[in-house]
Order: structure tokens, then C-alpha cells, then sequence
């Protein structure tokens, strides 16, 4: 098995490849077999953005494997301007889709639901087959929330402590 750890610069060269869809690349552990059909293991830094286009990692006995999207079903919406784009971009930031910014489009994983509402305010979402690379968002900086002298636990943030002044 191909255990990978470390996240490592872009490489020329690599000895494997990791075809994921971004379900797949948003998990910190995963199990999963390399183009090549090696199994892989992957024990990744939890609270990291998810494995993007082209990322190297390495693996060990010092090989290094590289990350591709796989293509996934996306609705790839279009808007006659950016005042109408932004309008339509309000309502999926609302829910928390996960959601690709490009020039002049947006792409999202293919939903039904969200395929009629998009209509509705005027956008053309249209079926595609591609890789999804989406935004990690405002608060994506995978860096962890450890306190002072807890350096080995590494936990998400207490944001509400209720009952305690400050």
C-alpha cells in the first residue's frame, strides 16, 4: 500500500497519480487505489483545504504521487452580466454550496433543486462533465486552532463559551 502523508511543492516527475472527484479530495482519510491500480492510503492534515489540481504529495520510500480531479456532473451557469452573476452566486454562498468562480461563469456539482431555482432568477445553468475545482471560501486557511501548551491536539475552535466573561 502507497501511504501517503506530506504535503510537498509541485514535482516534474511522479510515480503515482490520484484520480478523486472533491468529495473524495475534501477527506483528511481515504482509502483509494492510484491510476495505476495501487492501493493508497491517504492520512491527510485534518482541517487543510481540500487536495487540489495538480498537488503533489509524498508517499513513502520517498515516491511522490499527484492529485486529479476526476470530471464530475456540474451545472455550469451563465448570466447575461455580472450584476445578474453576483444575484445568482447570493443564494448558493446562502447555502453553502460548494461553488467554482470562473471569468464570465460559476460551477456547481449538478443539483436538481438548485438547477430551478437558477433558472428561475434568470441564469442558464447548463449540464457538463468536468473537473471541479470550487473555492475553500472566506475562512479556508488550514491553519490549525491549537492553544498555547496544546501544540499535540490539534481541535476546531471553541467559538462560544458560554457563561464566561472575558
Amino acid at each position: 500500500m502507497l501511504v501517503i502523508h506530506r504535503r510537498i511543492d509541485p514535482q516534474p516527475v511522479w510515480a503515482a497519480e490520484l484520480h478523486l472527484n472533491f468529495e473524495a479530495r475534501s477527506k483528511s482519510r481515504l482509502r483509494c487505489f492510484s491510476a495505476e491500480g495501487e492501493d493508497v492510503g491517504l492520512f491527510l492534515e485534518r482541517g487543510q483545504p481540500p487536495l487540489y489540481a495538480g498537488e503533489c504529495r509524498e508517499a513513502g520510500a520517498g515516491r511522490t504521487a499527484r492529485v486529479c480531479p476526476r470530471p464530475e456532473q456540474l451545472l455550469h451557469v451563465t448570466c447575461p452580466n455580472a450584476f445578474e452573476r453576483t444575484r445568482a452566486a447570493y443564494p448558493l454562498g446562502n447555502r453553502h454550496v460548494a461553488l467554482q468562480v470562473g471569468d464570465g461563469w460559476l460551477r456547481l456539482l449538478d443539483d436538481y433543486v438548485l438547477k430551478a431555482m437558477l433558472e428561475h432568477l434568470g441564469a442558464s445553468p447548463e449540464n457538463i462533465e468536468a473537473p471541479f475545482q470550487p473555492e475553500h471560501g472566506a475562512y479556508g486557511g488550514g491553519h490549525p486552532h491549537s492553544r498555547h501548551g496544546e501544540e499535540d491536539f490539534n481541535s476546531p475552535p471553541k467559538l462560544h463559551q458560554f457563561g464566561v466573561r472575558l
